[in-house]
């Protein structure tokens, strides 16, 4: 491929990383001022650099680069991130003590999860991954003056350092049985004659590499650091967590699937046994938060384990039957919009109310019945009621493992949407029919993030209507997971 067609792939991670050096170096030259507004106009440049990288992201598909692969599943997850980062800087427009530095964090972050999206090489994979980590580990901890940020920066630091070093001795496994990093390389060495003898092998290096990519995603036992950098970092930050990563983890987890053909029986079953687990645990332990952050978290763990069934029926078929890894994508998408709308509402309670304390949603429906209604949106979609958006995902993910003739993963999953309904109505409960208390939040409710949830609560409940063609291009997106 010659240098030109290689930037026009790249095109779209070239413009987050100049995007990114840009915002960082107009930050120093604002960092005395002490009002926000000049960062409303960069910020607002920030979403147009995201949407631009959305619309260059069908720009070289199919067009595969050595270490990197601009096909349609990078594509997607393009589109995705992209969104989530413009959402995610809405939100940030009303907390001015991020500081400068955090639209170019986002940005960086955002091209960690693209590159991850594409990387066809396990030495770009732990690259793009270490990217996303460092990034988001320092916006864990952007809020340097509070307790809970430091202790949440430092909480995910640590169990992502342990995580990483896991994976990579995991790659390193992969490289010694294929003698290469690329993971078209290794599929192939594990699809020739003999490579029944190599399952001995693959399969310990494919459950080191998920330790890694399950940290990212945050599905059990890999989730320890999710509650407390949830409650801790700043809600923008927290918003962008709880999707950004899990964009990059099961982009990856894809790829590395299709690329171990040999031990397609046993992945299916260590990926359906972390799904039951991230979704048995995840919403359990949700049942007994006080903190609406913390309980989002658990409830985003009890989500990627529904996710992780799409994986585990794409390990069972194969690549070449694409209904497990589309059903993931479709899964993705609507629980982004939902999330993101979540937490929109829980930032502006938060900023009313100082407190993100189940309490301080008492009487919400008669004091701002917009915000408690928008929230109801959002919980019905990722219980997966219909006509929300999360319950395309759910119909679609537990149609995959019907299809495939995983009937107990699907009943689990439905099992669990059904216990979800507690702490999700728990809330509603305190929103309609309890008084406000003292921490009663009060006042106007900031633009952006009526904006915010406005669009999010736009997509969760128009996202049923734009079924077929979400289908579809999720469809065509993992038509071909190795280049």
């Amino acid at each position: 491929m010659g240098n030109n067609s290689l930037l026009l792939l790249l095109a779209p991670e070239l413009v987050l990383t100049a995007g990114g050096l840009a915002i960082l170096l107009a930050g120093l030259i604002w960092r005395r001022k002490e009002s926000y507004r000049p960062l409303v106009s960069v910020a607002a440049a920030v979403g147009l650099v995201a949407l631009g990288v959305s619309l260059l992201s069908t720009v070289g598909a199919g067009l595969p680069q050595g270490m990197f692969v601009g096909d349609r599943l990078t594509s997607y997850i393009r589109v995705l991130a992209a969104a989530t980062t413009v959402l995610s800087l809405v939100l940030a427009l009303s907390r001015p003590q991020l500081g400068n530095e955090f639209p170019a964090l986002l940005l960086f972050a955002t091209l960690g999860i693209t590159l991850a999206a594409g990387a066809s090489n396990l030495v770009m994979i732990y690259v793009a991954i270490e990217l996303l980590s460092i990034t988001c580990y320092v916006l864990a901890g952007l809020f340097r003056d509070e307790a809970r940020s430091n202790e949440a920066a430092l909480k995910y630091f640590f169990y992502g350092a342990a995580a990483s070093a896991v994976m990579v001795y995991g790659a390193s496994f992969l490289f010694g049985l294929a003698g290469s990093l690329d993971l078209v390389v290794i599929a192939e060495a594990l699809s020739g004659t003999g490579a029944a003898g190599a399952r001995w092998v693959a399969m310990p290096a494919l459950i080191l590499v998920m330790v890694g990519l399950g940290f990212k995603v945050a599905a059990v036992p890999f989730h320890q650091w999710s509650p407390d950098v949830y409650e801790g970092a700043p809600t923008p930050v927290t918003a962008y967590l709880s999707v950004g990563p899990k964009l990059a983890g099961f982009a990856v987890l894809l790829r590395v699937l299709a690329a171990l053909p040999a031990v397609r029986a046993e992945a299916a079953v260590v990926v359906a046994v972390l799904a039951v687990l991230s979704m048995t645990v995840g919403n359990l332990v949700a049942l007994s938060q006080s903190s609406l952050k913390r309980m989002l978290a658990y409830s985003s763990i009890a989500q990627a384990g529904y996710m992780l069934i799409g994986a585990s029926v794409l390990a069972r078929e194969g690549s070449r039957a694409p209904g497990g890894s589309a059903a993931l994508l479709v899964y993705l998408l609507t629980y982004a919009v939902t999330n993101l709308g979540a937490f929109a509402v829980v930032q502006a309670v938060e900023e009313r109310a100082g407190s993100d304390d189940i309490k301080a949603y008492a009487g919400l429906g008669q004091r701002s019945p917009g915000l408690a209604a928008a929230l109801v949106f959002f919980f019905l979609s990722l219980v997966g009621i219909p006509p929300m958006a999360c319950f395309l995902g759910k119909l679609f993910v537990f149609g995959a493992a019907i299809n495939a003739g995983a009937y107990w993963l699907a009943a689990v999953g439905v099992a669990n949407s059904v216990i979800s309904l507690a702490y999700y109505f728990r809330v509603v409960r305190v929103m309609y029919f309890e008084a406000p208390g003292e921490a009663a939040a009060a006042g106007a409710v900031p633009v952006n993030l009526r904006l915010a949830v406005t669009v999010s609560w736009a997509g969760t409940l128009g996202l049923i209507a734009l079924a077929a063609p979400v289908i579809a291009w999720a469809e065509n997106a993992v038509i071909r997971l190795l280049p």
